[in-house]
């Protein structure tokens, strides 16, 4: 099996080729050979298997022939900008989530080979007024560039796959915290810097109220989201090819509240509150908490308490101490 990461120079594509590395097949099916893709050229893992590196821009039709002209069996597509990047720069959103995604599923299409391909979205895709609980049939109006990005490719993906082109399954991820290293440039960022800031002994801003509720899973569930979608048969997922992943669903306030319990009062005090309108208009329209009951039936698995998201990244990331 020849697997393909775009985007495997990201947080979560880096983790994601570690694990691949590290398992050495996905699903029962031995890997034979990695490549991986993004702006800048991404890090070769410690593999049994061969592994080779591209680093170019995702849309240039030479890349994507020579990438896809390789024959990968499974597509992982992680490659993309981040929300407050897509709002902020309009044409470079456009250019990198929308046409770079055409891009890639053309030139799938153009070889004839079907792969799996694993798309990951974001439940960006949804727009308020929103119920208490989203459910899976919720409609998508995404109200930003972002979302709407992700929503064209999860179209997009849902039309090749119909017409034998691939077999695709998009997952919607949840805010992905604690993010490790440094804040990127996603609206979301502060969900992780509130956590991973103060644990790093810093002080983290915190940009919107402490009411606001948003459903999260750590790094290491989001990379067993992408293999366990890999791994599945198209006849399970049916038509409707584009899955809400599971999370855990709390208030900014609770997550203080976790990080004190784990970390002490001490550690939750190096939270500032600092509202900040462009971060606010964009958080205030996002989703709360979803069912997911499609993803859990499944199979999908997060964590269940906001707790143990902290305790993954000290764990990760942190050594286990702090």
């Amino acid at each position: 099996m020849r697997v393909l990461v775009t985007g495997a120079a990201g947080m979560i594509g880096r983790k994601l080729v570690e694990r691949l590395a590290k398992d050495g097949e996905i699903a029962g099916q031995v890997i034979s050979a990695l490549d991986l893709h993004d702006i800048i050229a991404p890090s070769k893992p410690d593999a049994q298997f061969p592994c080779d590196a591209f680093a170019g821009d995702l849309s240039d039709p030479v890349q994507i022939a020579k990438l896809i002209g390789r024959s990968p069996d499974v597509v992982f597509h992680l490659a993309g900008i981040v929300s407050g990047e897509a709002e902020s720069d309009f044409d470079l959103g456009y250019r990198v989530n929308f046409d770079g995604t055409r891009a890639l599923f053309d030139a799938i299409r153009l070889t004839g080979t079907c792969p799996r391909v694993v798309f990951s979205s974001s439940i960006g895709v949804f727009g308020g007024p929103f119920p208490e609980v989203i459910p899976d049939e919720f409609h998508t109006i995404p109200l930003s560039s972002y979302g709407t990005q992700k929503l064209v490719g999860e179209a997009l993906l849902t039309d090749y796959t119909r017409r034998g082109f691939m077999d695709g399954v998009g997952i919607r991820l949840p805010t992905i915290c604690v993010r490790p290293g440094k804040a990127n440039k996603a609206a979301s960022s502060f969900f992780s810097g509130i956590i991973r800031e103060p644990l790093d002994g810093k002080e983290a801003l915190l940009p919107v109220p402490r009411s606001v509720v948003h459903t999260h899973a750590s790094p290491r569930s989001a990379v067993n989201f992408l293999i366990h979608a890999a791994g599945l048969s198209g006849e399970t997922i049916g038509p409707r090819r584009c899955l809400t992943m599971p999370g855990v669903a709390v208030t900014v306030g609770e997550q203080i509240e976790a990080l004190e319990r784990i970390a002490g009062k001490e550690v939750a005090a190096l939270v500032r509150e600092e509202p900040d309108e462009a971060v606010w208009a964009l958080v205030k329209n996002w989703p709360t908490r979803f069912e997911a009951k499609r993803a859990r039936a499944l199979g999908f698995e997060a964590e269940t308490s906001f707790d143990d998201i902290v305790r993954i990244h000290i764990e990760d990331e942190l050594g286990g101490r702090i």
